[in-house]
């Protein structure tokens, strides 16, 4: 004869729920972070709106992470560490062209393309850019930037100081991509176009 109740059977058998970890669920918040921030950017974003898009409470964003500034540093810091990413993917597919530029920077240069596909990315690298008259932002930014620059140049062997003009062009496509300006040249065309007398 069993002794144990249909009850607790069915509470064995039953899956448990599984509580998502502390680590994940500040990933999923910095991810919200992300998207909020893009959109409304450091001064149009409530914490409130971070939290609901995760959906968890505002005290919980704040023990996270302990306040709005924080929240934003670590959405820009997963955005910075995507392109990161997305540059040491590009640098292991070199793009030869006829011209003789770098193939290692080339296809960084396409991998940064494909993720500006990424919109919310992209507004918030704006973003942050923008948020660079609070000293703390401007120096984790300076820092963030800095550190790709010489990521790029350890992934294609070209000294930092010779980046210049791919970053700069690199910045012409955030620009013409907020624009919905396909391509650099054809933002530049474009413009030219539009500014003449």
């Amino acid at each position: 004869m069993s002794t144990t109740s249909p009850a607790t059977t069915a509470a064995t058998t039953r899956p448990r729920r599984t509580r998502m970890r502390a680590d994940e669920r500040r990933a999923e918040v910095v991810e919200a972070a992300v998207r909020a921030f893009a959109s409304g950017g450091y001064a149009g974003t409530s914490t409130e709106e971070v939290a609901r898009l995760a959906g968890v409470s505002q005290p919980y964003v704040f023990r996270l992470f302990g306040s709005k500034q924080e929240l934003f540093l670590a959405a820009v810091g997963r955005a910075f560490e995507r392109i990161r990413i997305a540059f040491e993917e590009g640098a292991r597919h070199p793009v030869p062209t006829p011209d003789g530029s770098d193939p290692v920077l080339n296809g960084i240069g396409r991998a940064y393309g494909d993720l500006l596909a990424d919109t919310s990315l992209l507004r918030l690298q704006l973003h942050a850019f923008a948020a660079c008259d609070d000293p703390v932002i401007r120096a984790f930014v300076r820092g963030e930037f800095g550190a790709l620059v010489h990521r790029v140049s350890e992934l294609s062997g070209v000294p930092a100081g010779d980046l210049r003009g791919f970053f700069a062009d690199g910045m012409l496509l955030n620009v013409a991509a907020a624009m919905e300006l396909t391509e650099a040249e054809v933002a530049w065309q474009t413009i030219c176009e539009e500014g003449s007398p």
